[in-house]
């Protein structure tokens, strides 16, 4: 039973030969290698591109971390600068009423926009 089936397979494995040419595939093979070598360069610029942007996000985040640690001091800092000028503006206008002419100058002097209100 399986000598049948060989010979069927060998047949048409002879077919298949005929119907291809043999340069054919051999400029098929060439042209493979070809693609093969510049898909390798590909990759190894890649690996060589992302070992550098590695390096360069380590150097970033560092930098990045420490200047939003310092924001953050920054805005809590001058949070409390500006809470203690509200302080200090009420308390004038407790002793001197006539210290702001109208409410309307009182938007002028803060003039920062609310950063913790959702927009």
């Amino acid at each position: 039973m399986e000598e049948p089936i060989r010979e069927a397979s060998q047949q048409v494995s002879e077919e298949f030969k005929t119907l291809v040419d043999a340069q054919d595939l051999n400029s098929l093979r060439h042209l493979q290698h070809l693609i093969l070598g510049r898909l390798q360069d590909s990759n190894a610029v890649l690996s060589h591109y992302n070992d550098f942007a590695e390096s360069c996000f380590a150097d970033v985040s560092l930098e990045f971390s420490r200047n939003t640690r310092l924001l953050k001091s920054m805005k809590a800092d001058l949070d409390y600068i500006f809470l203690k000028l509200r302080s200090i503006k009420s308390k004038i206008m407790a002793t001197y009423p006539d210290a702001f002419p109208d409410e309307s100058t009182s938007d002028a002097f803060d003039r920062r926009p609310d950063l913790e209100l959702p927009q």
